[in-house]
């Protein structure tokens, strides 16, 4: 799931109630889109006096909405990062960032609640190729026609002289008769490797013209790309 400030905000105030006794304050909701991190509960910090106590304020509760995760993963971030917001808005102070209080806090939680909570939740390699696989962006897309019947894919670099490369390189194998250039936003492209490589993986011929369906075709005359607009 892709959690909405909405959604933050009810369970927010659902953990808040169950498990920390309604005692935390209303905290300002951000998504992000960050690469290294599901949740973190951001502040600032001041020092009361030339040796006063340093106090923590201003509170901001950021969750990624980068990552398709499960709702219980989504939950327990939220909770994870609930904990560090009652230690720091009560300036307490603990032996490290996950420190004895944290993890008494968390297994506590754990144990009463049937949550997960883990110490560590960074996104996963696994949930950073999701997130990559589901990200638009632009590719160069290279059908190339064997004289067998084959069809291959290349997803290449947008530099037309790495395009001409590929292009005038492939080409010229015996074993290949065209060569089609597009330019696609299409995900189903992101699972390729970008480069000039004269490689080519083999796809289904249907398969590229549906995902090929609303890409705008180029032409090479060797040395240049036209766009066909």
């Amino acid at each position: 799931m892709t959690p909405t400030i909405p959604f933050i905000k009810e369970k927010f105030d659902e953990y808040n109630r169950m498990m920390f006794d309604g005692k935390l304050p209303d905290i300002p909701i951000r998504l992000s889109n960050a690469k290294g991190f599901l949740g973190m509960c951001c502040f600032k910090k001041k020092r009361n006096g030339l040796m006063g106590k340093v106090v923590n304020y201003d509170f901001v509760l950021r969750i990624n909405t980068r990552f398709d995760l499960p709702q219980e993963i989504v939950e327990d971030t939220i909770i994870h990062e609930m904990i560090h917001y009652y230690i720091a808005s009560n300036q307490l102070k603990d032996t490290s960032a996950h420190g004895r209080m944290f993890r008494t806090m968390m297994n506590g939680i754990n144990a009463r609640f049937g949550r997960h909570i883990a110490i560590s939740h960074k996104p996963t390699e696994t949930q950073k190729q999701q997130a990559r696989e589901g990200r638009r962006s632009w590719h160069v897309v290279a059908v190339v026609t064997f004289t067998d019947g084959r069809t291959g894919v290349k997803v290449l670099p947008r530099i037309v002289e790495r395009i001409t490369y590929y292009y005038n390189n492939v080409l010229s194998a015996k074993d290949v008769s065209a060569i089609q250039l597009y330019m696609s936003n299409d995900t189903f492209f992101n699972q390729f490797p970008n480069s000039s490589a004269l490689k080519v993986s083999i796809c289904e011929e249907e398969t590229l013209k549906s995902h090929l369906a609303d890409a705008e075709r180029m032409e090479c005359d060797g040395k240049r790309i036209i766009r066909n607009r």
